[in-house]
């Protein structure tokens, strides 16, 4: 361990990527592409791809068991039932966004519903991950 922490974390180049685990990695990485609208910016032995939608990573990759740096760790798909991570899209206009995923092959849970304050709804990739557009 070093003997001083870092002047400064994060720092304003500090990236954060999240990892969604998916089953079927040439479906999920067709699904991001061309409905969600992420840019590819490269694949990994056809078991993971990177990609950069507006300023966030998001890295797609196949399950897997335990590794040397991650011992008693599975990564595998989520249970679409249960939530216990979801991504956030903030946007000028909910409806419109909605309509394009729409046509774009994007299935959500409901239309925009409008709580006064917001107007958001939610959507889920091929594997269950929870996505929601939200206008405030």
């Amino acid at each position: 361990m070093p003997d001083s922490e870092p002047a400064t974390f994060p720092t304003e180049d500090t990236a954060l990527t999240h990892i969604l685990v998916v089953s079927d990695f040439d479906r999920a990485r067709d699904w991001y592409r061309d409905v969600l609208g992420a840019e590819l910016v490269r694949e990994y032995g056809g078991s993971s791809a990177v990609f950069r939608f507006g300023g966030t990573w998001l890295l797609v990759v196949t399950g897997g068991g335990p590794t040397d740096d991650k011992p008693g760790v599975t990564f595998e798909p989520p249970d679409p039932s249960r939530v216990s991570h979801s991504v956030t899209i903030r946007v000028e206009d909910c409806r419109a966004i909605y309509e394009l995923l729409t046509a774009r092959g994007a299935e959500f849970l409901t239309p925009p519903y409008d709580w006064g304050q917001e107007i958001r709804c939610f959507f889920r990739d091929p594997d269950g991950h929870l996505f929601e557009i939200s206008q405030a």
